[in-house]
């Protein structure tokens, strides 16, 4: 009887903390917990999808796109309006100053040539930005989000760098370093995008 009751009553508990939003579930990728829905800043995102950078065999970071709503299409989560966020932790140490170089090359792989000359003042500062940093080690994390009304917010071990990016232009070409046409790692761009 007092099993049965006992039983209930943690039931019962677990219920109300779910809904209430204490309970979140987690999606787990290679270590790294990515909640399923966050409040960014006062908007509501879904974690669209999650998965690991690879660099030859090598683990390199996890990446979580989180999207105001799911999709599948990478041209839909690229041009969806809203607040946006990808999330990423290192898996391995790595020269800031390398990776700020290999997101550059990313974004040139993935801007029309046109577009490039509006994307250079943004992709100096972010690139100093990183150089700054020295290096990032394994469990580091930075997040790029776009908050509309304020602009792209690139967060590095916890803390904001430096004003917003004001050009949502730039926020876009630089989450085509995921979702773009040359994407860092095709089976990461599958990954970020519901099925």
């Amino acid at each position: 009887m007092f099993k049965k009751s006992f039983s209930k009553l943690v039931a019962l508990i677990l219920a109300m903390a779910c809904a209430t939003g204490v309970c979140a579930a987690t999606v787990d990728v290679a270590g790294v917990k990515f909640e399923d829905t966050i409040d960014q800043r006062g908007s509501k995102l879904v974690l669209n999808g999650a998965g690991v950078r690879y660099k030859a065999v090598f683990k390199v970071y996890s990446a979580g796109l989180y999207l105001p709503k799911k999709t599948s299409s990478a041209e839909e989560a690229l041009s969806m309006s809203g607040a946006k966020r990808i999330s990423i932790t290192m898996l391995r140490d790595i020269d800031s100053n390398e990776l700020g170089k290999l997101f550059t090359r990313g974004v040139e792989d993935n801007a029309a040539k046109t577009e490039m000359s509006k994307l250079i003042p943004g992709l100096i500062r972010m690139s100093q930005i990183f150089s700054d940093q020295k290096k990032l080690a394994a469990g580091d994390s930075f997040t790029f989000e776009w908050v509309p009304g304020t602009g792209g917010i690139l967060t590095v071990k916890g803390r904001p760098q430096g004003e917003p990016f004001k050009e949502q232009e730039f926020f876009t070409a630089l989450l085509r370093i995921w979702l773009g046409p040359v994407p860092a790692d095709f089976k990461l761009k599958e990954a970020l995008l519901a099925k």
